[in-house]
């Protein structure tokens, strides 16, 4: 498809461009109402809309929408995958919310599952953002080797964001996806409206 909204799943490519800013620490703490303050772990546990669209400000389009580039939204996943589409970003900040609910919601992105899929197992593999392949053939996968599309620098950062996609799945946002603790799974939800449909995400490693 052409993509969707990514809703609360653009929340870990915001988390790895405010940590290697210096925008943010795992011990930061940021006001969300008068009297509540969170630190990353716990906002992206329970997905908090008001923490990342602080972070969003702080950081402003450009940046944001550079590591979204990074992170490979904005171009094909995949390798040689003719049916795939490379989704969106925009070339403005959207005017419904700016920058803020592009960082909390995605607004003014469209994202492929293969999209996401590559991203989140970048932040698995510690910062290794491979192409996507699909052999078809016996000889293709006989053949098949990885391909980096490229490498980032930010294996130093991914603990802290770990910690919470882990703590969204025994806590937060994904605690109903059942996953035994002894899979030590990680996760990521997203929900939202896109174009008058109700857009339902999640992604784990």
């Amino acid at each position: 498809s052409a993509g969707f909204k990514p809703c609360s799943t653009i929340k870990p490519v915001i988390a790895i461009a405010a940590l290697q800013e210096g925008i943010v620490t795992s011990d930061t703490r940021i006001r969300i109402t008068r009297r509540k303050y969170l630190n990353l772990t716990e906002a992206m546990a329970h997905s908090n809309n008001a923490y990342f669209e602080e972070l969003g400000r702080r950081m402003g389009f450009d940046t944001v929408s550079e590591y979204a580039r990074m992170l490979g939204l904005g171009e094909p996943a995949g390798y040689g995958i003719p049916e795939e589409q490379p989704g969106s970003l925009p070339a403005e900040p959207p005017k419904s919310g700016g920058v803020a609910r592009m960082s909390s919601f995605g607004e003014g992105i469209q994202m492929t599952p293969l999209q996401l899929g590559a991203i989140v197992s970048t932040v698995a593999n510690g910062g290794t953002l491979y192409y996507l392949q699909y052999p078809r053939t016996p000889e293709e996968i006989e053949n098949f080797e990885p391909r980096v599309k490229r490498t980032l620098d930010i294996t130093s950062l991914l603990p802290d964001l770990r910690e919470g996609m882990h703590a969204a799945v025994l806590r937060g946002t994904a605690r109903r996806s059942n996953m035994p603790d002894s899979e030590q799974a990680s996760g990521k939800t997203g929900s939202c409206s896109d174009a008058g449909q109700r857009i339902g995400w999640f992604v784990s490693y």
